[in-house]
């Protein structure tokens, strides 16, 4: 069991750049696969969840070379997939599960879809029904969890989708088996979403239409092999942007992050607790908005976390919950139930934690509340979720005893070398690999 072993204080410096933004990497993957042409992706991220999707796609025949973040993708064309000749292990991945199953609704092949245990516990009826509706064949675990057995698809119709709950997920993996339908797939979404698919979409030459809360795609598109540059993780960078503002001191710039609007969040969030952020070089990188993060100390307050935002940083709340903690005052978080059926119930594992270290905090249905105040030590249970092993070590910079978090090995699906990363920008983290 991999443990991490934090020690109390320190503070924040330097110049990084984290690793690229598993969204963009698990969706460069696939589009090029079944573009026409070769694609070649630089800054892609090396973490296991996304090599699962690199895999996946060479059992269904597809070429693909890679040295170290540079890959290269020899597409086979809409229609030129092969049958996977063994089960499709998408690990720790519910992105590139959600997304394959999509694509694979689709084909003219049976196929099988599986994951660890984590993520044969994540709903998956979310995509089984819309996808059923099209035409799909799909036999689940009880619950609609995994393993999934697809059924090879003799044609999918286009259906319009209302998304009872916001999920970049579902509406990606009902554009991917649009492009498989006749007709138009037409999904309307209650809230704004990450737009990553429809971006990249467009880049492969794919002709989608948004109207605000509504996708539009025709099926049987031709996409054409492009170059992609993955720019760094937000979700990654928050661990960071979190770390600078809460340490005394401190002062970090995060160089070439992606800020699409739908992904800042985190960003809006920590500006209305008073985070002193300042985004520099702002730029454009393949049709995705890229800046420089510059993050210095501040004194946060708790706040209300708006409704709006909540979709927005969906997977930074963790390290956002950890800025709670150290805020002066109460914050508030409401409509986030997703955060339930993550890797780990995130809402009570991040309460639980909290409480171990001292701090007031108060889960919810929907949300949590913290009181702000003074962060202690003791040992932290993980749940083998990434995000909560990676937050808990942020803590430990306001922490006045260690901090102990167990199961971190699950760290390297979304940042690999998040330690040595960490060490450089001056947090105290001691891996015991027992």
């Amino acid at each position: 069991m991999t443990q991490f072993i934090c020690s109390p204080g320190g503070r924040v410096n330097g110049s990084i750049r984290v690793p690229g933004d598993k969204s963009i990497s698990h969706r460069s993957i696939i589009l090029s696969s079944i573009a026409e042409g070769t694609s070649h992706i630089s800054g892609f991220l090396q973490g296991e969840d996304s090599l699962n999707t690199i895999r996946a796609f060479q059992q269904m025949g597809v070429s693909i070379e890679r040295d170290q973040d540079q890959v290269r993708v020899y597409g086979v064309g809409l229609h030129g997939l092969d049958k996977p000749g063994s089960d499709l292990d998408m690990g720790n991945s519910g992105t590139a599960m959600r997304l394959l199953l999509g694509l694979l609704a689709g084909q003219a092949f049976d196929s099988r879809l599986i994951g660890d245990s984590s993520l044969s516990t994540r709903p998956m009826r979310r995509v089984i029904d819309p996808l059923q509706s099209m035409g799909a064949t799909i036999a689940s675990q009880p619950g609609g969890r995994a393993p999934l057995q697809i059924k090879a698809s003799s044609g999918l119709k286009a259906i319009e989708y209302d998304m009872p709950v916001a999920s970049a997920q579902v509406k990606s993996c009902l554009l991917l088996a649009g492009l498989y339908a006749s007709g138009e797939t037409v999904v309307r979404e209650p809230a704004p979403t990450r737009d990553h698919s429809e971006r990249m979409l467009r880049g492969f030459g794919c002709e989608v239409l948004t109207n605000e809360s509504e996708i539009r795609l025709k099926g049987n598109q031709v996409l054409t092999a492009r170059d992609i540059e993955v720019p760094a993780d937000i979700s990654s960078a928050a661990f960071l942007m979190v770390a600078a503002s809460i340490a005394a001191d401190s002062e970090i710039t995060l160089r070439h992050v992606g800020v699409n609007p739908t992904r800042t969040g985190v960003i809006d969030i920590l500006k209305l607790m008073g985070a002193d952020i300042e985004l520099l070089n702002q730029r454009d990188i393949g049709g995705e908005p890229v800046a420089d993060i510059s993050v210095r100390s501040a004194e946060l307050s708790g706040i209300d976390i708006p409704s709006h935002l909540v979709p927005l940083a969906i997977d930074e709340f963790p390290v956002l919950f950890i800025a709670a903690a150290c805020a002066d005052g109460t914050t508030r978080l409401s409509g986030a139930e997703e955060l339930r059926v993550k890797e780990s119930d995130r809402i009570q594992v991040m309460a639980d934690g909290l409480t171990v270290l001292g701090v007031d905090a108060q889960s919810r249905d929907d949300g949590i509340v913290i009181q702000g105040g003074q962060l202690g030590g003791g040992e932290i249970e993980s749940h083998g979720d990434h995000r909560i092993a990676m937050a808990f070590s942020i803590a430990s910079l306001r922490a006045t005893t260690e901090i102990c978090i167990n199961e971190c090995a699950n760290v390297n699906t979304s940042f690999p070398g998040f330690v040595e990363l960490a060490h450089q920008a001056g947090i105290r983290i001691m891996v015991n690999a027992g």
